[in-house]
């Protein structure tokens, strides 16, 4: 934080340089302010940084706005061409009525974490106080992390769990009717085999008690034979 600070007073002597050169040097006194610190997520498209102002004892002209920013380099001169078209990668706003300037950043990366400064100028005021900047805004970008990432992970790991588990019931329901198809298959030849072996034995029963039958039937034949010859005898 000392170096943020630091950096913030190099910052406002190298631009109260450029805004000495930008408005010559009363009573006029411009004042600046803007929000001391901003944290966004990289993944956010476009950043907005306010600034609002006000004057007292300075003459009726259009101010005009300046937006500097220092990084990790150099301090840079922002917009100098007014960034108005919302397809570059700053865009600055003026509401001037209403003493609302702002600056956007597009496409936002790491690389834009920096000390953003705006400045405001009373160009045709030959006073000191007829120039001012806010004391800057710290835009910090970070990367997604904590609950949402987390729960994006959470979420990940689940649907791959997910997969996995339906992936192996395919397979073990697969692998299970083949299982089964390969039982009914080999067991087909026993029940058939089993069934001959049950036809036989029937078939064995069926010819024995036959066999039975036409025993009983001769011997009860030649005992009545045997009774006739023995009546001759009589």
């Amino acid at each position: 934080m000392k170096a943020v600070k630091r950096g913030k007073t190099i910052l406002g002597l190298e631009i109260n340089l450029i805004l000495f050169y930008v408005g010559a040097a009363g009573d006029c006194l411009v004042s600046v302010s803007q929000p001391p610190y901003l944290e966004v997520d990289h993944t956010q498209e476009a950043i907005t940084i306010q600034c609002s102002f006000s004057h007292v004892g300075c003459p009726a002209e259009q101010p005009k706005s300046l937006w500097f920013r220092y990084g990790a380099h150099q301090p840079e001169n922002l917009c100098m061409d007014g960034c108005t078209s919302d397809t570059g990668k700053f865009t600055v706003k003026e509401a001037l009525t209403q003493n609302q300037v702002s600056l956007t950043v597009n496409r936002v990366t790491l690389n834009d974490s920096a000390i953003y400064i705006c400045g405001i100028v009373l160009p045709l005021s030959k006073e000191p106080g007829a120039k001012r900047t806010g004391e800057g805004t710290v835009l910090v970008v970070k990367e997604m992390k904590g609950p949402h990432s987390l729960l994006i992970a959470v979420l990940s790991l689940l649907s791959i769990y997910i997969i996995v588990v339906l992936g192996i019931f395919v397979v073990l329901s697969k692998s299970k009717l083949n299982s089964l198809r390969n039982k009914e298959t080999e067991d087909s030849p026993k029940k058939k085999s089993a069934r001959r072996i049950f036809q036989e034995i029937a078939q064995e029963v069926y010819n024995k008690g036959n066999v039975e039958t036409r025993q009983q039937s001769v011997s009860v034949k030649h005992h009545k034979d045997v009774m006739q010859i023995e009546s001759l005898f009589d």
